[in-house]
């Protein structure tokens, strides 16, 4: 069961995409936004804590100056697992949020994105893999 934290009211954003595919997948899944009563048709939760029921891990694809906030909320409810997403530039990724999660014992994922694994994968999605990791920055 996992937690996309930034899905939002606007469809087009890569925290709605990656919510779709992992829904699509067969994963239970659940939005997080602090602004959203609901997301994707599901009921949306205002952060990690307030999700009820078990969640094994979340998939930070906010602002990097969220994503410390989320991982705190993450550890409080020790989830054992966290992947900061990033396509280019800096992404959701936060030196301060990995560090305090690494610091937890979480695993975390540094980098990259959920889509490049939940098949089928997508062109673009294949990509950007085989340009990570060619590049040495394969999550």
């Amino acid at each position: 069961r996992f937690a996309v934290a930034g899905v939002s009211r606007d469809a087009t954003q890569a925290a709605n995409a990656i919510f779709r595919k992992l829904r699509a997948s067969g994963y239970e899944v659940v939005p997080v936004n602090p602004t959203a009563k609901e997301a994707e048709g599901a009921a949306c939760y205002p952060d990690v804590r307030s999700i009820p029921g078990a969640v094994d891990g979340v998939v930070i694809v906010t602002h990097p100056d969220v994503a410390p906030d989320v991982a705190r909320h993450a550890r409080e409810r020790g989830v054992g697992h966290v992947w900061f997403h990033r396509a280019f530039g800096q992404g959701s990724v936060s030196d301060q949020a990995v560090s305090q999660c690494r610091a937890a014992g979480m695993n975390c994922i540094v980098g990259g994105c959920p889509l490049m694994y939940c098949d089928p994968v997508d062109v673009a999605h294949r990509c950007m893999r085989w340009w990570l990791g060619r590049s040495g920055r394969l999550p």
